[in-house]
């Protein structure tokens, strides 16, 4: 039996953690009866271990033709496994051998924080919190229907057990909710009947003779200092905009039941800043780890799950790794990190340096697990979602509810002709969105790139290259692979007519970014032989992406999910997935405090 050396205690009994996970916890818990013909499945989980009791209950979910639409578990764990310890793990049980590959594939990366893992096109999602369980608990806020405490034993552990750790856990019960453990403790079982529990002992898994299984029903009145959020119905959503922003939205709306309609004023979708031949995806790292490189790690890892399972790797996107140039000296990362710890972003080495064609000695980073994407492939991925239908040449110009009654909206173009009907409206549409909202600050940004065909230049590096500027290099290509470099930054500018003092702009940055590419593309640049692509970003007042309801007084009305300035393809699933969460009581991708910065209140004027 597997032991923790760091508390002396077995992970499981000697029937097995699946005879526990099942007999303890799945059954503890009504299930997997209690979930059936429900719309989703909230667990809580105290001590993820090596996975067992997610497997159990996916596994379980996998079986149940009543299974709910989506399942979520959510689970802390202070002290994440090793992959091959999770592996090894699941060796004895079969049944989960291709559950546990699929986990494993996804166990990187597990700095302190929220971590959110997808399976089963979207319908399973793990969302595991690394760090002690009282932080992690404070946290986060959703109402769980079921609650697993799973942990090593109260005289190894305590802080897992202890009378402040119950009662925070009490703060996701609902009344109803089911919560199971192995432990009888008397101390185990005295806090969570304080709290409202009502707790009755049950048939152990032998060698136990007993496990503790109990349902939140207190004789009180229960008072939450925030009411907890009700979920609303699926029906028919209109987003406006079929950029990134928009189809991310739309699919994942979809995967809840919903029927969108995406509506664009362009001919086809993915037309403006979203049209870029290729982009780079790669987080931002500082050395406090800021705001900023929190939530763009943790949308990196969205993104590249929706790669993952929508595109063909080698040809729509590339995910081997990102080098970042940085000024001279300018090194540093956070203290914590190491070379070989869950970080995924380090110095980057001689050999990468000079793989890539630059000075061994250049100041860089790079990022393993980025790389570039072409955003169309993804936006018409995401279009060909079931549920989902995109309606182009649809100018959106006005959005009316009937009766101010915010329940059921109408899209008209500035003829006055009905485009659509719909229960709720997202609003996606870059610096259009600016159009119906007078409360968020949005500027307009120009981008131009240079690019052209590999043959032009075929020794160019296969890495992606960024900081000031990028250089994407080796795509494959129907018409011949390509290379991409650029991009200008043009604030307040809204046109896209293409600028041959912008080319000559991007052909400098490229001499500062990479010299030797600069050098074997400039009789390209010098013949003319080189194209040109440009396109409007739009930005926030503070950079960052705006989610949440365009009134805060009216959140049935339409909300924002826009800004996501020169980061689409690294906050587009994060930020559809927010505000899917929200609207559907889920719990967030993302802790609160992180999910405050990406709030469209917060830059309200």
């Amino acid at each position: 039996m597997p032991l923790s050396e760091r508390f002396g205690d077995i992970y499981h009994t000697e029937t097995g953690a699946q005879a526990q996970s099942r007999h303890v916890f799945l059954a503890g818990c009504a299930l997997p009866e209690a979930w059936a013909g429900r719309a989703q499945w909230r667990i809580l989980e105290t001590g993820f271990g090596f996975g067992l009791n997610f497997l159990t209950a996916w596994h379980a979910w996998r079986s149940d033709p009543r299974r709910p639409r989506m399942l979520h578990v959510v689970s802390i764990e202070a002290h994440p496994v090793a992959r091959e310890d999770l592996l090894r793990a699941a060796d004895a049980y079969p049944e989960l051998a291709e559950l546990a590959t699929l986990l494993a594939a996804q166990w990187h990366g597990l700095l302190p924080g929220f971590h959110r893992l997808g399976f089963d096109d979207g319908r399973v999602l793990l969302t595991l919190c690394i760090g002690d369980v009282r932080p992690m608990l404070r946290a986060q806020a959703f109402e769980a229907d079921s609650i697993f405490l799973d942990g090593f034993s109260p005289d190894r552990n305590p802080a897992m057990w202890s009378p402040e750790t119950l009662k925070a856990v009490t703060r996701f019960a609902r009344r109803g909710t089911r919560l199971a453990t192995w432990t009888i403790a008397r101390a185990v079982r005295d806090a969570l009947a304080q709290n409202g529990f009502q707790v009755v002992k049950a048939p152990g898994l032998p060698p136990k003779r007993d496990c503790l299984r109990a349902e939140f029903a207190p004789p009180w009145t229960v008072r939450r200092r925030t009411p907890a959020p009700v979920a609303v119905a699926p029906g028919h959503c209109a987003v406006v905009g079929a950029g990134l922003a928009g189809a991310a939205v739309a699919a994942s709306l979809a995967r809840r039941g919903w029927r969108v309609t995406v509506l664009d004023a362009a001919e086809h979708a993915a037309a403006g800043a979203s049209g870029v031949p290729a982009a780079v995806f790669a987080p931002h790292v500082s050395p406090d780890d800021a705001l900023l490189s929190r939530l763009t790690r943790a949308g990196v890892r969205l993104t590249r799950q929706q790669l993952e399972a929508l595109l063909t790797e080698g040809v729509d996107w590339r995910g081997e790794g990102v080098i970042e140039r940085r000024p001279p000296g300018d090194n540093r990362l956070p203290s914590e990190w190491t070379p070989h710890g869950p970080n995924a972003s380090w110095h980057a080495t001689a050999s990468q340096l000079t793989a890539a064609g630059l000075d061994p000695a250049t100041t860089a980073l790079f990022h393993a697990g980025a790389g570039w994407a072409k955003p169309t492939r993804l936006v018409s991925a995401w279009l060909a979602t079931p549920g989902v239908q995109c309606a182009p040449a649809s100018p959106v110009a006005h959005i009316t509810s009937a009766q101010n009654d915010a329940t059921r909206w109408t899209l008209r173009d500035a003829e006055g002709r009905t485009l659509v009907e719909a229960d709720r409206v997202v609003i996606a549409c870059g610096t259009g969105s600016a159009r119906f909202t007078a409360r968020q600050t949005l500027q307009p940004v120009r981008g131009q790139v240079a690019w052209g065909r590999m043959a032009l230049a075929p020794d160019l590096p296969g890495t992606p290259l960024n900081g000031d500027g990028h250089l994407i290099a080796q795509v494959p290509d129907d018409a011949g692979a390509f290379w991409l470099t650029g991009a200008t930054f043009d604030r307040d500018r809204a046109d896209s007519a293409l600028s041959d003092s912008d080319t000559a702009a991007n052909r400098e940055r490229l001499a500062r970014l990479h010299p030797g590419a600069a050098a074997e593309l400039g009789p390209a640049f010098d013949a003319g032989r080189t194209q040109a692509w440009a396109g409007v970003r739009c930005a926030s007042s503070d950079r960052r992406p705006l989610v949440g309801p365009m009134d805060p007084a009216l959140p049935g009305g339409p909300w924002l999910c826009t800004a996501m300035g020169s980061r689409g393809l690294s906050f587009a699933v994060l930020c559809a997935e927010l505000l899917a969460a929200q609207w559907h009581a889920e719990p967030w991708p993302l802790p609160a405090a992180l999910a405050r910065g990406l709030d469209a209140g917060r830059t309200t004027r």
